[in-house]
């Protein structure tokens, strides 16, 4: 892995720069674990900034992993997944994402086909993205921006995204952020945006046979095998290429009918959050 994340370098660490990053770590004998907050331990060299995570309620020490020599050391440090928000430090959202997670049971092929649908729905909507395997089942869908949009207008822009996919298949694809509402759909996950994380392209997963979230062009993503993308077959793949840089689009501006519709979207999570109180006190009057 430390092999594989040292010849990834020039590939991996212009995705992170300027990014607080948070990263998964695997340590013997323990459960994987997020970490946010560098050690004690950490070299000075390793450059870092500090910001107050609403969260935890309490300040945390980020790295900005800029250069390949801070990458190996994370590497050393068994942190196997790597997860940059979607903005830069005093910079407004680079991306707008969607991340498309099949249903329990349900393979990469639920959701490529949802991911097309997205595909559609930016088309419609002027806009033209990038798409990922995510390293497990789902599909990472990337749109970047001019970076002159605030958070809550791409926050926005995002749910009404996610609702004009899901209007072209309702039976294929979902918002509904409540998992028993899903009823076996792909769930198109509306969340991410501005501070929100989401796995680097290239960055190894947790899985059985240690994955990497890796770019596929639209008209392969139908035919490819998420499993066959891993720490011991990508450099092989890729050769000296950087597909995912090279699929990205130019940064565009951010539609203005988007950011409206979405205004009249309720953020999911909230939404989840009230009525799942909603249905516990209904539960409770019930028993």
């Amino acid at each position: 892995m430390v092999d594989y994340l040292d010849a990834l370098a020039d590939r991996l660490v212009p995705q992170l720069t300027g990014r607080p990053l948070s990263v998964i770590r695997v340590l013997r004998g323990q459960k994987p674990f997020m970490q946010k907050n560098l050690p004690k331990y950490t070299p000075d060299w390793v450059r870092r900034v500090t910001l107050w995570a609403e969260s935890s309620r309490r300040e945390v020490s980020y790295a900005l992993c800029e250069d390949r020599r801070t990458l190996l050391w994370f590497a050393n440090q068994r942190a196997v997944e790597y997860h940059p928000p979607l903005m830069r430090l005093d910079e407004r959202p680079s991306h707008l994402v969607l991340d498309i997670d099949p249903p329990e049971g349900g393979g990469f092929a639920v959701a490529a086909r949802a991911a097309h649908l997205v595909h559609r729905a930016m088309a419609g909507s002027g806009l033209d993205g990038a798409v990922k395997t995510s390293g497990a089942k789902g599909v990472h869908v990337f749109a970047p921006l001019d970076g002159t949009a605030p958070v809550e207008d791409v926050a926005a822009a995002t749910r009404a995204l996610a609702a004009r996919a899901e209007r072209l298949d309702p039976e294929l694809a979902t918002t509904a952020f409540i998992r028993e509402d899903r009823a076996g759909r792909v769930f198109l996950d509306s969340t991410r945006a501005g501070t929100a994380t989401i796995a680097a392209a290239y960055s190894p997963r947790i899985r059985p046979g240690t994955p990497v979230s890796f770019p596929v062009p639209w008209d392969d993503l139908d035919s490819v095998d998420p499993k066959d993308f891993t720490v011991r077959t990508a450099l092989a793949l890729l050769g000296d290429a950087d597909p995912w840089g090279e699929a990205m689009p130019g940064p565009q501006p951010l539609p203005a009918d988007l950011v409206e519709e979405g205004r009249t979207i309720p953020i999911a999570r909230v939404q989840a959050m009230h009525e799942g109180k909603r249905r516990a006190r209904a539960r409770r009057t019930q028993d």
